[in-house]
Parts: C-alpha cells; sequence; structure tokens
C-alpha cells in the first residue's frame, strides 16, 4: 500500500494483510487476551502481568544506568544504598519487586533489601545492597551489577 501526501507520492507501508496474524482486522479495537498471550508464546490459562519497570545499572562508583525501561535515573544515597526514579509512575505502590546482584568478591554473601520498612512509593523505590563477611552484622556496600524488575 502507497499513501500519498499533498499529491506526493512517497511513503510506502506493508499491506496490513500481509503482516502475520493481523488478517485486515481493525486494529483501532481492544486487543483480545488470546492475542496477546499467542504474541508472547506463553501458554496456559494463568493471567499475564506485564514488567512495568527495569533497570540494570553499575552501583560500584559512578552509579550508571546499562539498560532500563520506565526508569529516569539511579540516585546514589551512599555506599550500597540507591533510589530508583520511574519516568512513568506507577498506578500506586502496591508492586512487586525482584532485584539481582552480582560480585567479583565470593568472599561475601550478598543482600538485599528496601531499606524503608516494605513501604513502596509509586514514583521511586529505595534499595540497598549489603554484605556479611565473617558476622551477623549486614554491612552497606556499593555493587558493581544490580538488576530491578517491577510487577503490578
Amino acid at each position: 500500500m502507497t499513501i500519498t501526501l499533498n499529491g506526493t507520492t512517497g511513503i510506502t507501508t506493508p499491506d496490513i494483510d500481509s503482516i502475520a496474524g493481523f488478517d485486515g482486522e481493525d486494529l483501532t479495537g481492544d486487543v483480545a487476551a488470546a492475542r496477546i498471550t499467542g504474541a508472547l508464546n506463553a501458554s496456559g490459562s494463568a493471567p499475564l502481568y506485564a514488567c512495568r519497570a527495569w533497570v540494570n545499572f553499575n552501583g560500584s562508583g559512578t552509579v550508571a544506568i546499562r539498560a532500563s525501561g520506565n526508569v529516569s535515573s539511579i540516585t546514589d544515597n551512599g555506599p550500597g544504598d540507591y533510589t530508583v526514579n520511574f519516568t512513568t509512575a506507577m498506578q500506586d505502590s502496591n508492586y512487586a519487586f525482584a532485584a539481582g546482584i552480582s560480585s567479583d568478591d565470593s568472599s561475601y554473601f550478598w543482600a538485599v533489601e528496601n531499606p524503608d520498612g516494605g513501604v513502596f512509593s509509586a514514583t521511586a523505590f529505595r534499595i540497598q545492597t549489603a554484605t556479611q563477611n565473617g558476622s551477623t552484622t549486614l554491612f552497606r556496600r556499593d555493587t558493581p551489577l544490580i538488576s530491578v524488575a517491577f510487577f503490578r
């Protein structure tokens, strides 16, 4: 299909019927849940919940985001203490998070915690990384690789 603008032909787009799976459907209506499930190659009848934000960042030295989705910045609050700032706020603060950290120092046990007593904000999330070395005391410590995902 070719689109003509102001009498000039020049923008070519594929015919909607040639895009796999659409078969000429009206794309302005609601997309059925089955279509979304199929597009994600998901099986089973359990509902799907999308990741609302995610980030992979360097928490050592100068904090830097490697890659992210819906994360505008990371605030360095001190050793092993970071705030993940969302580009678009969550609908509320009742989301879940999953975090992973990696360090080249294998002599330490690493832990991830939310220092605000589990109270989350719709606009940001505070996370701390800590280590324990031969004692019961956890020490906040910078971590070279931190990944966090948020679901709601």
